[in-house]
């Protein structure tokens, strides 16, 4: 079922994930309801195969790949929403929770740490601590006869 309002799912500004490559799965939710619990199919459940997705550059795919391996079945990633009890908002939380997670793992690594030594200042003042605990240590001690 495609809004026609919609192009897509939109995870970055570079990435939209076409609403063809995105299918849904609807079943009956757990919790409160009422008397609509028992005979609405409010969960949601969003299915995308990123392994297959024509959205990512290959470059995209494989950091994608690798960061979500864990939660990837065959390539696909599926994402349920189940807190609201209306269909539709677990539909939008799904959209937005696929999006965080897409968007999340797409991001670059972080720059590499370069590993930096004390300046000469920041060790004499770092021993210069050390020689005070040690006075008032000194101090607290029984005299020495």
């Amino acid at each position: 079922m495609v809004a026609p309002h919609r192009r897509g799912l939109r995870v970055t500004s570079e990435v939209t994930i076409p609403e063809a490559e995105l299918s849904w799965r609807f079943s009956r939710s757990s919790g409160p309801g009422g008397q609509g619990v028992n005979t609405t199919d409010s969960r949601v459940e969003l299915v995308w195969d990123a392994a297959g997705s024509k959205a990512l550059s290959p470059v995209q795919r494989e950091r994608l790949l690798g960061r979500l391996s864990s939660r990837l079945v065959d390539g696909v990633l599926t994402v349920a929403a189940s807190e609201h009890r209306a269909q539709v908002r677990n539909r939008e939380a799904a959209r937005t929770r696929l999006a965080a997670l897409v968007a999340e793992a797409l991001r670059p690594p972080p720059p590499t740490r370069r590993p930096t030594t004390p300046s000469r200042g920041a060790k004499e003042r770092r021993l210069q601590a050390k020689q005070r605990r040690t006075d008032i240590k000194r101090l607290r001690r029984p005299p020495v006869d």
